[in-house]
């Protein structure tokens, strides 16, 4: 998910108005945390009346919503890109932590808002749990725990867990370590990932089985697929 911008008057023009209140909501979460999250700052922002809101959402809630599965597609177009780089599955691996934690960085209100938790003790949004997991969370986990599928069928042994099993445990790795990166409990190291989240994979890898120089090989990899593909985009 980029960072928030300003568009330009093109882009609003050409854009369906439900598409607009979707971005302008993003950027204002971007720019202002989820205590500003009110129809009239949003519709503003979206150059269009606070009817809009209602006509095309039913209301405020329903259009978080929308932003809260919206975020999920871009953290699944994200999982998928790292899926398919040329690297072996633990590298993958490797590379879709990158991929979140990049997300939580460049909005991390809207990735509280996406997990449900409580930003800044101002805001907490409730979702519709069927819906996000079927439109949000769902597909985007569904990329994770596929990688993590293949790695079990590789393993030769090395690991009795399943794919489901792998994915669980490392989205609950990766998870809470970019969410204590977020809440500024790191602010004291030089390179977190590096010193945190590099070494705590390494080993939750060497714990199910796998080789030591492996795992770190495959962590390296996906560093430098990582450095490569973002100085591309950039």
């Amino acid at each position: 998910m980029p960072p928030a911008h300003a568009p330009d008057v093109a882009q609003i023009d050409d854009e369906p108005v439900p598409e607009r209140l979707i971005r302008a909501a993003i950027e204002l979460l971007a720019e202002s945390g989820p205590s500003e999250l009110k129809v009239r700052r949003i519709t503003d922002g979206a150059g269009v009346s606070t009817i809009a809101v209602y006509h095309h959402f039913g209301g405020l809630q329903e259009l978080l919503q929308a932003v809260v599965i919206r975020g999920y597609a871009a953290l699944r177009t994200a999982l998928v890109d790292a899926s398919e780089a040329d690297l072996d599955v633990g590298a993958q691996l490797f590379a879709m932590a990158l991929s979140t934690r990049e997300m939580a960085q460049q909005n991390a209100h809207l990735y509280d808002m996406m997990f449900g938790l409580s930003t800044r003790g101002t805001y907490r949004y409730v979702a519709s749990a069927d819906r996000i997991s079927a439109e949000g969370f769902g597909p985007a986990y569904a990329v994770l725990a596929a990688t993590c599928e293949r790695l079990a069928r590789i393993s030769d042994g090395a690991t009795p867990l399943t794919g489901e099993q792998i994915a669980a445990e490392l989205w609950s790795l990766v998870h809470g370590f970019v969410t204590l990166e977020a809440s500024g409990h790191f602010v004291q190291l030089t390179d977190p990932v590096s010193e945190v989240l590099q070494p705590m994979a390494v080993n939750h890898f060497v714990g199910m089985g796998f080789a030591r120089d492996l795992a770190e090989h495959s962590a390296e990899q996906a560093k430098q697929w990582w450095a490569r593909s973002r100085s591309i985009q950039h």
